[in-house]
């Protein structure tokens, strides 16, 4: 057995509950220490995970030497300030999606690990899941012939409390950031990034979308027709189409458990490909395989296309008009 890859968790939320949760299903993965910001907290979350080390403050739990990955699950608003203690700490981190809430501080982030050669990611998860690694296979094989469109949508119901991550603008809130960046990643993961971007949005009295619609264009003739909304549960699903097929995820396209590859006078070819856990430990595999081989970047979830997203986010939220305290972004 090769010795374990040691995780600090940054944050005590649910996000970070179902990924500790996953981690034991990793063999050669060992949740050390975790820091909050305050000593309550932490010790409470170690307590209730069996964790050695509690630490009441996000510079301690990136001083640990033993630590050799940090994942943060704060929310959006704080990823800039704590991925820059860990990796200004010389840490290789995880950072849950988006990676901050706007382009120009997320590179900062990859501008600064470049420069330490220190492993960092974003924990965009779906870019990790089976289903969608052959998603991008068969599409990179031609099996659907030439890309023409993805559709992909994800809306939640609520209403949310004005506490609400998803709601509270001081936390990044709104529908584009936390659930947009999903259909945005699938197009992108499939068609690159586009040369047109266009949306338009519902806004809450309080600046954020509640209701978005985006559509991207490319110099090839395909495009991309997304959606996300907090005022209503859409069916979340995504299409790949082509000029020889189409493959369909179902609902939950972002954390998808198979697929159904469609193509003329033949019945659908659906794969199935169940997962245990809630689906985290294949972005943590990822981190491992990674760290094992030296390398600063998961060729998987690449910097650079994490980068091209946030560009596309930002270009919507120009052409919607949300905007966030100058204070957690770059302008």
């Amino acid at each position: 057995m090769r010795d374990p890859i040691r995780w600090g968790i940054l944050a005590t939320g649910a996000i970070a509950t179902s990924f500790v949760e996953d981690l034991r299903l990793l063999p050669d993965a060992e949740v050390l220490a975790v820091g909050s910001r305050t000593p309550a907290a932490a010790a409470a979350f170690a307590e209730r995970h069996g964790i050695p080390r509690a630490y009441g403050g996000w510079p301690e739990l990136a001083a640990d030497p033993d630590v050799d990955v940090v994942y943060i699950a704060t929310p959006h608003s704080a990823h800039f300030a704590a991925t820059s203690i860990c990796l200004a700490s010389g840490k290789a981190t995880l950072t849950e999606k988006p990676l901050t809430l706007d382009l120009a501080t997320s590179r900062h982030l990859v501008d600064l690990a470049r420069s330490a050669g220190v492993f960092f990611m974003e924990a965009m998860w779906t870019r990790c899941f089976p289903a969608i690694r052959q998603t991008r296979q068969l599409v990179a094989e031609g099996v659907i012939g030439e890309v023409t469109s993805v559709q992909a949508d994800f809306g939640m119901a609520g209403p949310f409390p004005p506490s609400s991550r998803l709601v509270n603008p001081a936390l990044g809130g709104g529908a584009l950031l936390d659930l947009g960046v999903y259909p945005v990643t699938l197009a992108q993961l499939i068609l690159g990034a586009p040369d047109q971007v266009s949306a338009w949005a519902k806004l809450t009295p309080d600046g954020i979308d509640e209701n978005t619609a985006i559509t991207l264009g490319y110099a090839s003739g395909a495009l991309a027709q997304l959606s996300c909304s907090l005022i209503g549960q859409t069916p979340r699903r995504a299409s790949i189409t082509g000029t020889k097929g189409r493959i369909d995820l179902p609902e939950h396209f972002f954390m998808p458990q198979e697929y159904a590859l469609v193509r003329p006078e033949a019945p659908a070819e659906v794969v199935r490909l169940p997962t245990r856990g809630s689906g985290y430990h294949y972005e943590a595999a990822e981190v491992h395989r990674c760290l094992r081989a030296g390398l600063t970047e998961s060729p998987l979830v690449p910097l650079d296309e994490t980068l091209a997203v946030m560009a596309t986010l930002d270009a919507v939220r120009a052409a919607i008009g949300v905007r966030y305290p100058l204070s957690q972004t770059a302008a």
